[in-house]
């Protein structure tokens, strides 16, 4: 969801050329698969296309390619900070939901993975206001940067 969303407000606001966001997950058991079924129908029902999604792991490689590492709760953020090759690249891992104030001290954005459908479409309500706030703080950046 978050790659996609993410995407997204880049190209509402004219710069979907001026950033790169792809999604990873820490664990390996489902690489290759499609996104879950209900995330791609919560997806489409607020506007957005999920269909080509596939899943793949995160290398530790990508830290090199990175300006910013996007963790969506504090699991993924300690396990990628530990992959981590250098300090600086740690340093890089942040929570999505750190960047939006009404999140407060909820960082983490939960796992709809065993709930039901309404779960999908909540937590991609906090994936998307956190990624319009994450944007604000990358926009004038990404604009100075030519």
């Amino acid at each position: 969801m978050a790659e996609i969303v993410f995407r997204r407000v880049a190209e509402s606001r004219r710069m979907g050329d001026r950033v790169v966001a792809t999604s990873a997950g820490t664990g390996d058991w489902h690489v290759g698969e499609h996104a879950d079924a209900r995330t791609v129908s919560a997806l489409a029902a607020h506007g957005y296309d999920g269909t080509a999604h596939r899943a793949r792991q995160f290398e530790q490689s990508e830290f090199s390619r990175s300006d910013l590492v996007v963790a969506l709760d504090r699991s993924h953020e300690r396990i990628l900070r530990q992959w981590a090759p250098t300090e600086a690249d740690a340093d890089k891992v942040v929570l999505l939901r750190s960047f939006d104030p009404a999140a407060a001290d909820q960082l983490d954005v939960p796992d709809p993975y065993y709930a039901g459908p309404e779960m999908f479409d909540e937590v991609l309500g906090m994936i998307e206001d956190a990624s319009r706030a994450l944007f604000r703080q990358l926009e004038p950046a990404i604009r100075s940067a030519v």
